[in-house]
């Protein structure tokens, strides 16, 4: 949503910009009083007091200049050499023989005046700073600055923060697709705002404070402005960092000001848009309670309790990192209603690839449907994103239409990067197909492995390649069979190489780590073993919205932790053992498979079934072209060195 650009610090709504002007003014008298302790530079050289005294003695010297403890003189021009000056510091108590001297050789003698410096000038520095001072605070007090009531104060807390947004289009929930569930939650607040008197005549007191909370991009924003544009109200939006600054008290003063606002435009609603950078818990900060974050986020809780019971005002915030806000903010009250923005699933893709498909010239309309299928965990930042790479791709070709294989680049570069141009040798060159070759036959002759799209070896980000399988339906939960089959197929690119190398490589330094992960969550976690049994015993915590791990204290003995360490062991080799024997049963079809991957680097679905069963013995789930590549099922050959 465009946003009124922020004033430079204090301007205020119909003043230019005055502060480059007072600093100007106050370098310039500085520089001016600064002046006159300087005294202009003399070109001459410094001498000991003796050897000046040698050169008068010595008839060098024509005139000289008595300054206070010094004596400058300069010497007799020559045909050889021009004059020059000398200078030397005089002695503390004086020289009595020094005019003596000088009128014996004939020099002509100069004196200068002391310069004398009294104590106003030495003060004269902090009596123009300390006057600029005044002077702006007598002008951030009458308002002649900034404008409005406060002057400097209001610039520094009011601004963007007391006026309403105005997006450049209205937005409502037919924006906002996949997140039916959410929009159900929050469409009961259009009818509250839209007409509070129906609900107070009955007692109902709808929550003013409505958590969004979800990965990055799964739409938090657009659904909050969507709000807004249902209900037709003042829409207040900033962002939790915008309220941070060096000053302290002045983020609090902001959300006073902000508040203040929303309920002189009630009913309207309160955006802050990632609330866990002043929302953090309590007491984690440098500077104690005095620390400029925690004033921020006392005064949010203090106005969100200040709400009156029938107070038209809703206050919405984002947030990805649920898990570090402060409890106070989360209690009854406050931020009592969590609405959750899941990843979409494949049918809300589809509505969300149309939606920003609108005015996009799409050859097909149906490709819409392949990229829909084959972009599981996918966001709608994610998709929007895609759409607008195949869109670039397309005015690369100087095309008016965004044909399938525009969305296919794009896919694939969303997923896994841009194409690396590499020289790779050709014996790395084999080996990434006999590693990539091994994947690809035990994803065809397992029968629960998911289908196979394609598989290539063309570098690409960090994956120097990938074998690329299509999900049939995305899976809520993984059964152990399914699991077992990920652990073969993960672990048969390196099975391959040391079947037809003789030797393995760190390209399988991706499938390990996923391997173990898996195996270790299946052992530690879901109770997939009968020698542990159903025990938690895992070391971490998976974020829910991160997609990483967090680390807590074990709570195993170290016996039980070995046993879960060889139970992993055994689960991984076994799988590793269960690859080799697939390809060694196939062994001269998977030797094809790897002599085409080298020559076309990548093949598709159709051209793999040529090289592995020609004759189409192995009967495949029924496939549609409109699955592609599922992000966890890209299996990557290895980081590139």
């Amino acid at each position: 949503m465009p946003q009124e650009p922020r004033r430079p610090f204090g301007d205020g709504p119909d003043q230019p910009g005055w502060q480059p002007l007072i600093v100007l003014a106050m370098l310039v008298s500085f520089v001016l009083v600064m002046s006159l302790f300087v005294e202009p530079a003399q070109q001459e050289t410094r001498l000991p007091y003796s050897a000046l005294k040698t050169m008068i003695r010595d008839g060098q010297v024509q005139s000289a200049e008595l300054r206070e403890h010094v004596i400058f003189v300069d010497t007799k021009v020559s045909d050889a050499d021009d004059a020059h000056t000398f200078s030397a510091v005089v002695p503390a108590q004086g020289d009595p023989d020094l005019l003596e001297l000088l009128e014996d050789q004939g020099v002509e003698i100069t004196a200068t005046e002391p310069t004398g410096v009294s104590i106003f000038t030495y003060m004269l520095p902090w009596i123009v700073i300390l006057g600029v001072y005044l002077w702006l605070q007598r002008r951030m007090m009458s308002g002649g600055i900034a404008g409005g009531p406060r002057g400097l104060a209001g610039g520094l807390l009011g601004g963007r923060f007391s006026k309403p947004s105005k997006p450049a289009r209205k937005v409502t929930f037919a924006d906002v697709a996949g997140q039916d569930q959410a929009k159900r939650e929050v469409a009961e607040l259009v009818e509250f705002l839209r007409d509070p008197d129906r609900f107070s005549r009955v007692g109902a007191e709808v929550p003013h404070g409505v958590l969004l909370v979800g990965p990055p991009g799964t739409g938090k924003t657009l659904l909050a402005k969507a709000l807004a544009g249902e209900a037709d109200v003042p829409f207040f939006s900033t962002s939790g960092s915008e309220f941070i600054e060096i000053f302290v008290g002045v983020g609090a003063g902001r959300v006073r000001n902000m508040f203040e606002a929303a309920r002189n435009s009630a009913p309207s609603i309160i955006f802050i848009d990632e609330l866990d950078s002043i929302g953090r818990t309590r007491g984690t900060g440098l500077g104690g309670g005095h620390d400029e974050r925690e004033q921020t986020l006392n005064q949010i809780l203090a106005e969100l309790d200040g709400f009156a019971e029938r107070e038209a005002v809703v206050v919405l915030a984002a947030t990805n990192r649920p898990d570090v806000l402060d409890p106070a903010l989360l209690r009854p009250g406050r931020f009592d209603r969590h609405v959750t923005l899941n990843l979409p699933d494949k049918t809300a893709r589809r509505a969300i690839l149309d939606i920003h498909a609108r005015n996009l010239p799409l050859a097909d309309t149906g490709d819409l449907d392949q990229i829909a299928a084959g972009t599981p965990g996918f966001s709608g930042a994610d998709l929007k994103n895609l759409l607008n790479e195949a869109a670039i791709g397309a005015a690369r070709r100087d095309a008016s239409l965004i044909s399938r294989e525009d969305l296919d680049e794009a896919r694939d570069k969303v997923m896994m990067g841009t194409v690396r141009t590499l020289a790779i040798r050709p014996e790395d060159r084999h080996r990434l197909a006999v590693h990539e070759a091994g994947h690809t036959a035990v994803a065809y002759f397992t029968p629960d492995a998911d289908p196979l799209y394609k598989v290539t070896i063309i570098p690409r980000g960090h994956a120097l390649g990938g074998t690329h399988t299509l999900p049939e339906s995305e899976r809520h939960t993984l059964d152990e069979d399914y699991l077992r089959t990920q652990l073969v197929m993960l672990l048969a690119g390196r099975a391959a190489e040391r079947m037809f190398l003789g030797t393995v490589s760190s390209g399988a330094d991706d499938d390990i780590r996923r391997a173990t992960a898996m195996a270790r969550s299946m052992i530690a976690r879901w109770g997939m073993t009968d020698t542990l049994g159903p025990i938690d015993l895992r070391q971490s915590d998976d974020h829910p919205f991160l997609g990483r791990a967090i680390a807590q204290p074990r709570t195993h003995s170290d016996a039980t932790a070995a046993q879960v360490d060889q139970a992993i062991i055994d689960l991984l080799k076994e799988a590793e053992s269960d690859a080799a024997k697939i390809l060694a049963d196939h062994k001269p079809r998977v030797e094809k498979l790897i002599s085409q991957l080298e020559v076309k680097e990548t093949l598709d679905f159709d051209e793999i079934q040529v090289c592995l069963d020609p004759t189409k013995h192995v009967k495949q789930p029924e496939r549609s072209r409109q699955s592609v590549t599922a992000i966890p099922s890209v299996r990557f050959a290895g980081d590139a060195p």
